[in-house]
C-alpha cells in the first residue's frame, strides 16, 4: 500500500510560498500556528473535520523537520503514533515511508508493552509531511511569524472570558480572521538557545525567533500561568570519522513492523536497513564535564529539562561514577551523519569536541554541529479542557511542548486531537473527549490538564492503568470506528478497512470458540505442547492459544476449513487470546469511570458555596482547577486533595457530586 508519489520539494515551495497579501482569503475556519508534529497533525485534522484551515509556519521548507533525534515510536511513544494513525493522523504513514531501522522494543515483556520504533532518513520524512499537506484539501499553507492573537467579548452561551478571532502577522500586514486557533509553538515561545556561555533567542538552531508579542498576549492579555522548561540536543557527528569496530553493532529486526494499520509493508526493504551501534562512556567523559561546568550557564540554572532524556552533564552530576550508554544512530540512507543519542550536551563547541572523543569509537570523531541547550514557556495545562481548549478563552487550543510535553508523538498525539476540535468548535459542533479507558491519547491528555506538570511529560505504558487493553495492536479496533462515527476525522478507506478487520476478528474469535475438545484430542492432534497430562477437562481454541507453545498457524494447519482464511490475523488473535481473561475482568470498572465521565460538571458551579462538608482550603482549590468531570479516574480531584491533604474529603465530595448531577 506504500504508491504514494512524495512531489519534489520545490513543488511545494511554489505552491505554498505566500505572503499574507497573496491568500485567498483572509477569513479561515481554523488557523495553526506552528508547523512542527502537532501543527502538521492539528492542521491535517481539522482539515479532515471539513473545517477550511491556515497553517502559519515560520519556514515552509522546515515543516516536517526532525529537530533532534531522527526517530519514532519507542515504549510507550509507539502505542501514541498507532493510536495517531488509527485516527488518520500523518506521522505512523510518514514513518513507515522514512524509516531506515525498525524495531519491536521491550519484547521480553508481553505485547501489551511492545514499544514499534522506527529509526528514520530526516529527508524522507519531511518530504513526506509536506507532500500530505499539500493534497489535503481545505489546508493552507503560510509563511509568515506570529505578533499576536486578536481577541474580543466572550460568547455569552459559553463559558470563558475572552473569544479569539484570529491572528495579527509579524510584518504587519492584514490581519486573518478565524473561529478558532491552535498554537503549536514548540520551543519557540520566548525561547532562548544555550552554548557554553553565550545565549540567543531562538527555539531551534538557524531558525528565527518568535514574535514577543505572542507572549505578551497570553501572560498579560489572557492572564494564563506559564512556565519555563529546557531541553536540549546533542551534536551530530560525521560519520566517516568514527571507529564501528569499537561499537556494539545492533541490526534492525528481520522484518520491519509497519505503524500504520493501512500498510502491509515499510518503503525501506528488510536488507536495506541500517544498524545502529552501542557504545559507553568512560571515566574521561565525566573528567571532561566536571572541568568545564563553569563554561556551561545551560546546566547551572534551575529550569527544568526532561527527566527521561537528560542532558551527559545532568547524567553525570545525578549518577557519578557510572557508565552510559551512547546509541550511534544514523540520519538517513544518503546522509554522512550520525546521530549520538545520550550525548545531549551544552558546553562550548571545543569542549563538546573533547567529551566525545573520550569515548572509544569516537577517538577521532569530528562534530559537523555542535549540541545546545534550549529554554522556553508554557503554558500550565491545568488551564485547558479535555478537548486541549484554553478554559478561559473560546477557540483557544494548545498541542505539543507548549502544554509542558517532550517528544514528537506526544507533540503529534495532542496536535491531532486539538485539530479535530479546533475543526469541531469552528463548525458549531459539540467537543469531543477520549477516555484514558479507551487510549493513550485519552491518558495523556488527562495527565496534562488534571495533574499539570512540573518537568517535560513523557508518555510510558505504566502511566495507563488498562494497558492489558490499549495495546498497539488493537488501536484501529478502539478509534478508528470512532474517528469516523462520532469525530469525522477518519477517512473512509480507512474506516472500510477497520470495519473488514473488525469483522473478520470476530469471525476469527467465534471459530476459536466454537472449536471444544477434550484435552486428551488436544494432546493427539497437536503432540506435546505443554498441555498438562493430569488435566482432564474440556478446552476451545482460545483456550489453546494461551499456551506458549501453540501458535494459530498450527491450530490452521490441524483444521485449515476452519481457520485457513483467518491467517492473516494470527498474531493478533494469539495476543487477543492472552489478554481476553484480564480485559474481560477490568471491564466493569473501565465501564464505571466511563460512566463518571460522562458526568459533566458545569463550569460555573460555585464551589464556595457547595452545600457538602468541604474544608475552605479544599473549596479553593476546587474553584481554582474546575474539575470537568465527576469521574476520580480523571485525577483532577485526586489532585485537589493531594494538594489540600485532606484526601478524606474527596469520598463525601464524590457522593454529593454523583448524587446531584
Amino acid at each position: 500500500m506504500l504508491a504514494k508519489r512524495v512531489p519534489p520539494l520545490q513543488s511545494f515551495l511554489l505552491r505554498f510560498s505566500r505572503t499574507a497579501s497573496h491568500l485567498a482569503r483572509h477569513k479561515y475556519d481554523v488557523i495553526v500556528v506552528g508547523g512542527g508534529h502537532a501543527g502538521t497533525e492539528a492542521a491535517a485534522a481539522a482539515a479532515r473535520v471539513g473545517a477550511e484551515t491556515l497553517l502559519v509556519t515560520q519556514k515552509i521548507h522546515t515543516i516536517g523537520a526532525l529537530s533532534c533525534n531522527p526517530s519514532l515510536g519507542g515504549v510507550g511513544k509507539g502505542h501514541l503514533v498507532k493510536e495517531v494513525d488509527a485516527l488518520d493522523g500523518l506521522c505512523g504513514r510518514a514513518g513507515d515511508w522514512a524509516g531506515i531501522h525498525f524495531s519491536i522494543l521491550n519484547r521480553r515483556k508481553g505485547p501489551a508493552v511492545w514499544g514499534p520504533r522506527a529509526q528514520l532518513d530526516r529527508e524522507l520524512y519531511r518530504q513526506f509531511i509536506q507532500s500530505e499537506l499539500l493534497s489535503t484539501p481545505r489546508l493552507t499553507v503560510l509563511e509568515g511569524s506570529v505578533e499576536e492573537l486578536l481577541l474580543t467579548e466572550p460568547d455569552p452561551e459559553e463559558p470563558g472570558h475572552h473569544r479569539v478571532t484570529g491572528i495579527r502577522l509579524a510584518n504587519g500586514s492584514q490581519p486573518v480572521s478565524a473561529s478558532s486557533v491552535v498554537l503549536t509553538t514548540g520551543t519557540f515561545l520566548s525561547g532562548s538557545l544555550f552554548m557554553g556561555q553565550t545565549t540567543s533567542p531562538g527555539g531551534r538552531i538557524g531558525d528565527a525567533p518568535s514574535s514577543a508579542g505572542l507572549s505578551h498576549t497570553l501572560r498579560e492579555r489572557l492572564g494564563l500561568r506559564v512556565g519555563r522548561l529546557r531541553t536540549g540536543t546533542p551534536p551530530r557527528i560525521v560519520k566517516d570519522s568514527v571507529d564501528f569496530s569499537l561499537a556494539s553493532l545492533h541490526a534492525p529486526d528481520k522484518q520491519p513492523t509497519p505503524f500504520s494499520f493501512l500498510n502491509t509493508h515499510t518503503r525501506c526493504k528488510p536488507e536495506e536497513q541500517l544498524p545502529c551501534y552501542l557504545t559507553h562512556t568512560t571515566p574521561g567523559v565525566e573528567k571532561v564535564v566536571r572541568e568545564s561546568l563553569h563554561l556551561n550557564c545551560h546546566i547551572q540554572q534551575d529550569t527544568k529539562g526532561p527527566r527521561y532524556c537528560p542532558s551527559i552533564e545532568s547524567r553525570v552530576l545525578r549518577f557519578p561514577g557510572r557508565r552510559h550508554q551512547v546509541w550511534l544512530e544514523p540520519e538517513g540512507l544518503t546522509s554522512d551523519l550520525l546521530y549520538p543519542q545520550g550525548l545531549s550536551m551544552t558546553m562550548p563547541p571545543d569542549v563538546q569536541l573533547c567529551l566525545i572523543r573520550e569515548i572509544p569509537p569516537l577517538h577521532r570523531a569530528e562534530i559537523h554541529t555542535p549540541g545546545y541547550g534550549v529554554q522556553y514557556d508554557f503554558v500550565c495545562p491545568t488551564q485547558l479542557s479535555p478537548a486541549l481548549q484554553v478554559k478561559s478563552t473560546q477557540g483557544l487550543f494548545l498541542a505539543g511542548q507548549i502544554n509542558g510535553t517532550t517528544g514528537y508523538e506526544e507533540a503529534a498525539a495532542q496536535g491531532l486531537w486539538a485539530g479535530v476540535n479546533a475543526g469541531r468548535w469552528a463548525l458549531s459542533m459539540p467537543p469531543v473527549a477520549l477516555s484514558r479507558t479507551e487510549s493513550y491519547i485519552g491518558v495523556l491528555i488527562d495527565d496534562l490538564v488534571s495533574r499539570g506538570v512540573t518537568e517535560p511529560y513523557r508518555m510510558f505504558t505504566s502511566r495507563a492503568e488498562f494497558r492489558t487493553s490499549l495495546r498497539p495492536d488493537n488501536a484501529d479496533l478502539r478509534l478508528t470506528l470512532k474517528g469516523f462515527e462520532e469525530v469525522g476525522c477518519v477517512s473512509s478507506l480507512r474506516y472500510q478497512e477497520a470495519v473488514r478487520v473488525r469483522d473478520s476478528l470476530q469471525d476469527a474469535l467465534a471459530a476459536l470458540q466454537s472449536l471444544v475438545l477434550p484435552t486428551s484430542s488436544w494432546k493427539k492432534i497437536l503432540g506435546d505442547v505443554g498441555i498438562s497430562e493430569t488435566k482432564n477437562s474440556i478446552l476451545n481454541g482460545m483456550d489453546l492459544l494461551q499456551y506458549n507453545n501453540v501458535s494459530f498457524e498450527m491450530l490452521a494447519s490441524a483444521f485449515p476449513e476452519r481457520f485457513s482464511p483467518h491467517l492473516e490475523f494470527s498474531q493478533r488473535l494469539e495476543i487477543e487470546a492472552i489478554y481476553r481473561p484480564h480485559c474481560d475482568l477490568q471491564r466493569k470498572e473501565m465501564e464505571r469511570i466511563q460512566r463518571e465521565e460522562s458526568l459533566s460538571l458545569p463550569p460555573d458551579m460555585d464551589y464556595l458555596s457547595l452545600p457538602v462538608s468541604l474544608s475552605q482550603e479544599v473549596r479553593e482549590i476546587l474553584d481554582r482547577v474546575r474539575p470537568s468531570t465527576v469521574s476520580l479516574s480523571t485525577k483532577e480531584l485526586n489532585l485537589v486533595f493531594s494538594q489540600s491533604n485532606q484526601q478524606h474529603q474527596g469520598r463525601h465530595l464524590h457522593h454529593f457530586l454523583i448524587t446531584v448531577i
